[in-house]
């Protein structure tokens, strides 16, 4: 695996992600790109990373708490996401708070939604009593479900937005993340999972590449000036 500068858009990056703006993945002679949960076709192409034959998966195979990842997603990418970058880029004091307040209220809906899904693989409401049938009911539902070691769909799109929110976020706008017994022991889990720790830089790092977007430079990418024009996320 190669880690390049988006910012430069090697030719290499471009030819797995046309775009140049998420990370892209190249398998035999097989392209994927924008991997994300509009048609969620990505985590059931990708293999086990770690054992093939493990048959491991991101998505659940239980259709009502798969819908309900599916709604997950989308209100990572259509709200979660943009409010982020419209905190982190706003100027003034007022359009500071106020976007500060739906960055907050957009995390707590996703909270909303986690309980939800809880509720839907209670394995008493699915008259589930074997500890195999209770794995198999909430495999693939990530690190919000106790007793799950592996990460989810959800976990992998929205921790990395969650991790710079505690850095980033903080040093720049004095964010706080949303209090929560339940929410923080989630975070706690996904920030020391090994597979997410491999994909994270140094605070430093997140600070300086991030400061172009707090200061709202011009022409600092692509995501900048959509946001910055109020349209939607390229």
């Amino acid at each position: 695996m190669d880690e390049v500068d988006p910012y430069k858009k090697p030719k290499d990056l471009l030819e797995v992600s046309p775009k140049g703006l998420v990370p892209g993945l190249s398998m035999r002679v097989r392209l994927f790109w924008s991997i994300s949960t509009k048609s969620n076709k990505g985590p059931s192409l990708l293999p086990p990373i770690t054992n093939p034959s493990a048959k491991r998966s991101h998505l659940t195979t239980f259709k009502d708490a798969r819908a309900l990842v599916r709604l997950q997603s989308d209100h990572i990418n259509r709200s979660v996401v943009p409010a982020f970058y419209r905190f982190l880029q706003a100027q003034d004091l007022d359009a500071q708070i106020s976007a500060g307040k739906e960055y907050h209220a957009s995390i707590e809906t996703l909270v909303g939604l986690f309980e939800r899904m809880e509720k839907e693989v209670d394995p008493a409401k699915n008259g589930v009593t074997g500890e195999g049938e209770k794995k198999a009911l909430t495999s693939g539902l990530g690190l919000w479900i106790d007793g799950n070691e592996d990460l989810g769909w959800v976990d992998v799109m929205v921790g990395p937005w969650l991790y710079r929110s505690k850095n980033v976020l903080k040093h720049y706008r004095g964010f706080e993340l949303p209090p929560g017994t339940k929410f923080n022991k989630w975070l706690d889990r996904l920030f020391q999972h090994p597979y997410f720790r491999r994909t994270c830089s140094t605070d430093d790092l997140y600070l300086d590449s991030y400061e172009r977007y707090a200061f709202n430079r011009p022409n600092t990418s692509q995501v900048a000036n959509a946001i910055n024009s109020g349209r939607g996320l390229p």
